[in-house]
């Protein structure tokens, strides 16, 4: 099927990234069917023309493609492959893209589920956070078959930039290897900040000096400047990210890989998340180097 603006989209799970996401989408043109459990945070959406449906399988008897971005696999499998998901009660010929960061096997499986019925899924998660999904500037990450990624090319082209991995589940071992540098990365980025602190620099005049540096990195340039300004916000949520380096440590080791530096990462998330702050956003590590709270 060829995508274009006359084709209807279906948006389930418009959170922090979800809403700005399916908000392109809308800006672009598509018709847009919207569904989210918390029906508030579809108000906007609603308010510039998306229909509200009140279910996965009402968005799926609606929609010709649809976009998935939820909390957890377990969300994952549910909207998928649950009594009233969207593998069920998708048309045939209906395209599905899962763009949340979940199991490369589940990935696999709703694939060859799918198919079965004449479905195309795709697994596309994203990399960029919150600002990423606002400025349309999302790194997005698919597997699947690549005529249905170059089918739905045109829409990927409304939120960022979208790169073909391979076979179903590429997606998702591609968002691993991601949040595998990430998760290590932060720890230097912390470690960097509270370094600067405890020292007596000025952080703020230190990242003018280390950004642009060997050391530069989107975290370092996005999430540093938030962690001096005690803002913890979420752009990507503690336990969210506790969810993604849980599933990246089950995929390293079933390729024999150790992965120490997202051990400890995933340790120290933990940490600060048995603390209280698994809502937070991911910079509020920072915490525990500076005042171990």
């Amino acid at each position: 099927m060829a995508v274009s603006t006359t084709t209807v989209m279906g948006f389930i799970g418009t959170g922090v990234m979800g809403k700005s996401m399916a908000s392109h989408i809308q800006a672009a043109g598509y018709p847009l069917h919207v569904y989210n459990r918390s029906k508030s945070k579809t108000d906007e959406l609603v308010q510039k023309g998306a229909a509200w449906q009140p279910s996965p399988a009402e968005i799926a008897k609606h929609a010709d493609v649809i976009i998935t971005i939820v909390g957890f696999p377990n969300d994952v499998e549910e909207v998928y492959l649950g009594a009233e998901g969207l593998v069920k009660n998708a048309k045939r010929g209906a395209i599905l893209i899962d763009m949340t960061t979940s199991k490369p096997d589940l990935a696999e499986k709703i694939h060859r589920t799918a198919k079965e019925k004449g479905i195309a899924v795709l697994d596309a998660p994203v990399s960029g956070g919150d600002r990423g999904a606002r400025e349309a500037k999302l790194s997005i990450m698919v597997g699947g078959d690549r005529e249905t990624f170059d089918a739905v090319k045109p829409m990927f082209d409304t939120m960022g930039s979208a790169v073909y991995q391979g076979p179903a589940g590429s997606g998702q071992k591609t968002k691993m290897a991601n949040q595998i540098a990430i998760a290590a990365g932060m720890l230097g980025v912390c470690e960097a900040m509270a370094y600067c602190v405890k020292s007596g620099l000025d952080p703020k005049t230190v990242l003018q000096s280390i950004g642009g540096g060997a050391a530069g990195s989107w975290s370092l340039s996005n999430l540093a400047p938030r962690m001096i300004d005690g803002n913890f916000d979420p752009g990507f949520y503690v336990k969210h990210f506790i969810k993604d380096m849980r599933i990246a440590v089950d995929s390293s080791e079933s390729v024999a890989l150790e992965a120490p530096g997202l051990k400890l990462a995933l340790e120290l998330y933990e940490k600060l998340a048995a603390k209280g702050h698994e809502d937070l956003g991911t910079q509020s590590l920072y915490k525990l180097y500076v005042n171990g709270k």
